[in-house]
């Protein structure tokens, strides 16, 4: 069988016996362990592969740990590493660019973080084709085509949220939800989650949930006009730590802070950190793209090495096994040892 139809069964395979996962965490045979600075793993490689990671820009803080985590993995596991990012933040076409000029090169393998789940295909479509497999990270593809896909569960990490939220009113409260761009599917798992978590609460009430397109202006602005309309909330969720961080700053400016309002957030970024470590903030998500780089190299090594194939078409790594909660309770020892912004 030749290399390129290999990769289209296997790709197969992985969507007919791999489920995918839900909010309920399903526990796989991780081929790494830990999170950011702290993740150790036995997968060595056989021959020196070239291995390639393209993320969708070069400018937002988690896309560049992205591709220092495959760097590390390069080094962890004896392979070299190509990061590279599309000039113009976000756009699909160099995106899909860079990848046709990777498989000139003659790489063994490609991990994505796609700009978009539709125009990435044609590139995925390619690699198979050239018998390259390809992960990606976060945003899925929209072909069976792909290896298979890492990187968190978004939602299962709003599952994981809202229930600590839930648990934290003691089952009860009115709660106002910042939600990402409305046509993002990244965004619409994360509110479903949520959402699915507070359905097991019946007396917490969702009084709000209003888009603000992950920004952190976009996330005050939103907080100011909804604390204008609410006299009570016990809790704000941002779907992202940029809007629970506007949540603050708006609470914190209509003189808001001393009623107890419980914020949370998700990606456990350096300023959401430095909030839940001054009481600012109680309890963000660690998504941490550095493991998830790591994680994804780790599959594609092992695969290279002697066709293991991955448990399931979508292994999230973080997940919640991996404790992936950042209050106040640990965020010390998640800055010392943990935090992938580091």
């Amino acid at each position: 069988m030749t290399k390129r139809c290999m990769v289209a069964l296997l790709a197969a395979l992985a969507v007919l016996f791999g489920a995918v996962v839900g909010f309920a965490a399903e526990t796989f045979d991780y081929p790494i362990t830990g999170l950011g600075w702290e993740v150790t793993t036995d997968v060595k490689a056989n021959e020196n592969y070239v291995l390639a990671c393209v993320v969708k820009n070069a400018v937002n803080p988690y896309m560049i740990k992205q591709l220092e985590g495959m760097e590390v993995a390069a080094k962890l596991m004896g392979f070299t590493a190509i990061t590279l990012a599309p000039g113009k933040a976000d756009n699909i076409e160099e995106q899909v660019s860079l990848i046709e000029d990777l498989l000139l090169r003659g790489v063994d393998g490609i991990v994505i973080h796609p700009s978009d789940s539709n125009g990435i295909v044609p590139a995925v479509e390619a690699a198979v084709a050239q018998g390259v497999p390809v992960v990606t990270i976060g945003t899925p593809a929209n072909t069976d085509l792909t290896f298979m896909r890492t990187g968190v569960d978004y939602r299962e990490t709003g599952y994981v949220i809202g229930k600590w939220v839930a648990e934290e009113l003691g089952g009860k409260g009115n709660v106002i939800i910042l939600e990402g761009p409305p046509q993002a599917e990244n965004a619409i798992e994360r509110l479903r989650g949520i959402e699915e978590a507070f359905a097991e609460y019946p007396e917490i009430k969702i009084i709000a949930s209003q888009t603000a397109n992950f920004r952190r202006v976009e996330g005050m602005q939103v907080m100011e006009n909804l604390l204008q309309r609410f006299r009570q909330v016990d809790a704000v969720i941002g779907c992202n730590d940029e809007m629970a961080m506007g949540a603050v700053m708006a609470i914190e400016a209509a003189g808001r802070d001393r009623e107890g309002i419980i914020i949370a957030g998700f990606d456990a970024n350096q300023d959401a950190c430095n909030a839940i470590a001054e009481g600012r903030m109680h309890v963000t998500y660690n998504t941490d793209p550095m493991s998830s780089a790591i994680a994804a190299a780790a599959y594609l090594v092992m695969y290279l090495n002697d066709g293991t194939l991955p448990p399931a078409a979508f292994v999230p790594y973080p997940a919640a096994v991996h404790e992936p909660l950042v209050t106040r309770e640990n965020i010390q020892y998640f800055m010392e040892h943990q935090a992938w912004w580091k």
